[in-house]
């Protein structure tokens, strides 16, 4: 059964964060049902979805959900709909948890990046979060952004989109990490400007 894109964020009925085994069950349906083309883990949805609710418009869920799985094509036939509705609802309880926050509580806010355990150390995996965000910017029209907020939109895409990977490998270890730490004010500022410019609704 393809996925039912229109009118599930009514019928979504949690509310509040994701618990870990809800994350965990969404990051494998991601991986199990998408393609190449698609969203594949939670912090490439996370990243996603912040820069939806901060773009120019409120886009439609149809929009955004035919995109999450890289395009019609691609939406995937589930083995139930037990499965089906148990995505949807996930997705729309952690997009309204996620509104909340940068909305009533930007302190709150935290991007979820991944982490990768090298030698029994675990490093923090921010590029999967920033390729989403850049994902969920292509669906909007940024054109408008001021040339003053454009090191923040370039703060996060220095992290995910592949031609400024150079950028990257020429950082010392301590201004990769000062990198990192830059997305998350540089994401909040981007909300900040957008909703201002918004129509009321």
């Amino acid at each position: 059964m393809a996925a039912k894109i229109e009118g599930s964020e009514e019928n979504s009925m949690n509310s509040g964060p994701l618990n870990e085994e809800e994350l965990e069950w969404l990051d494998e349906a991601l991986m199990n049902h998408g393609s190449e083309n698609s969203v594949l883990d939670i912090s490439e949805l996370d990243g996603m979805f912040t820069a939806i609710l901060s773009g120019p418009t409120k886009l439609p869920s149809s929009v955004w959900l035919t995109a999450l799985w890289g395009g019609e094509q691609q939406i995937p036939l589930w083995p139930s709909d037990v499965d089906e509705n148990r995505f949807n609802d996930l997705i729309f309880q952690h997009l309204n948890d996620t509104a909340e926050r940068l909305a009533t509580a930007p302190d709150q806010f935290e991007p979820l990046f991944g982490f990768s355990t090298i030698d029994d150390e675990d490093y923090e995996v921010v590029e999967d979060w920033c390729f989403g965000y850049l994902r969920g910017v292509a669906l909007d029209d940024w054109s408008g952004l001021p040339d003053s907020l454009q090191p923040s939109l370039d703060a996060i895409a220095v992290h995910g989109d592949e031609e400024q990977f150079a950028k990257l490998e020429k950082m010392t270890p301590d201004e990769y990490v000062l990198a990192q730490q830059a997305i998350r004010p540089a994401a909040l500022k981007l909300y900040e400007y957008w909703t201002a410019k918004r129509a009321p609704e």
